[in-house]
């Protein structure tokens, strides 16, 4: 029987989760035996055409040309994940969907004529049907080898959406707000990281995005007692997840 075919995809996105692929090391030798990787241009030159059987795609949707990729991307993949913050919210070059993006553009590039750019950067599922989102910025790895074992196996990714503060107690971690009045977003945040920042004496800056369960109006009163304004608040939720940390904003 041949094996399942698995490709990777970049759109907008700077390769950090296609990165971590690559560092699964022994991990990605064995998935090697069991795969065939017919798309990774961050690992080989070589690329076959589809269709494939797991497609993961890096990035957000940016440019007109990102947009017209993605649907042949999904055309071509019976199962489509996206990795990471800018595949699943837009990510950092998400900011552009609070401001102008032609002043931008006239104040960073000479020729700002040259640049193609759509005024808003989206996640990817706004464009086309996803399988499964993998949040992060970047992803884990072990979340990332779950979720390709998952669809080889054919069975639903176990993948938790509950948030920073679960991994904050199971590894014993003093809550950073609660003992130092250090703001923190893990209440809001899915997990996912291990809670590296807050076993580090610094409060979480939702690099996973928003998790399951969601109370930001509940969280804002806090941050301001922890010394943020309005002004700090924002900037602290506007980083790697702003769109989707606006949209719960708004609901």
């Amino acid at each position: 029987m041949s094996r399942p075919t698995l490709a990777v995809f970049k759109l907008a996105s700077c390769d950090g989760c296609q990165l971590t692929l690559l560092d699964c090391e022994d991990e990605l030798l064995a998935l090697a035996g069991q795969v065939e990787v017919s798309h990774f241009l961050e690992a080989s030159s070589a690329s076959a055409p589809g269709p494939y059987d797991l497609a993961l795609v890096e990035g957000s949707v940016t440019t007109p040309a990102d947009a017209e990729r993605i649907h042949a991307i999904r055309a071509a993949s019976r199962h489509l994940v996206t990795i990471g913050a800018c595949a699943t919210a837009g990510g950092i070059q998400a900011l552009r969907n609070f401001a102008d993006v032609e002043e931008f553009t006239r104040t960073v590039y000479a020729r700002p004529e040259y640049i193609d750019a759509l005024a808003t950067s989206t996640p990817v599922s706004a464009h086309v049907d996803v399988d499964f989102e993998l949040r992060g910025c970047p992803i884990d790895r072990r979340q990332l080898l779950e979720v390709i074992t998952a669809y080889l196996a054919g069975r639903k990714p176990d993948i938790p959406n509950h948030s920073v503060c679960f991994e904050c107690k199971r590894r014993g971690t003093v809550c950073v707000t609660v003992a130092h009045g250090t703001p923190c977003l893990g209440p809001v945040t899915q997990a996912g990281c291990g809670a590296i920042c807050p076993a580090y004496g610094r409060g979480c800056y939702g690099c996973f995005g928003p998790s399951g369960s969601v109370n930001l109006p509940a969280l804002i009163p806090v941050l301001h007692r922890d010394g943020m304004d309005d002004r700090d608040t924002d900037r602290f939720l506007h980083t790697f997840n702003a769109a989707a940390f606006e949209e719960e904003l708004r609901r």
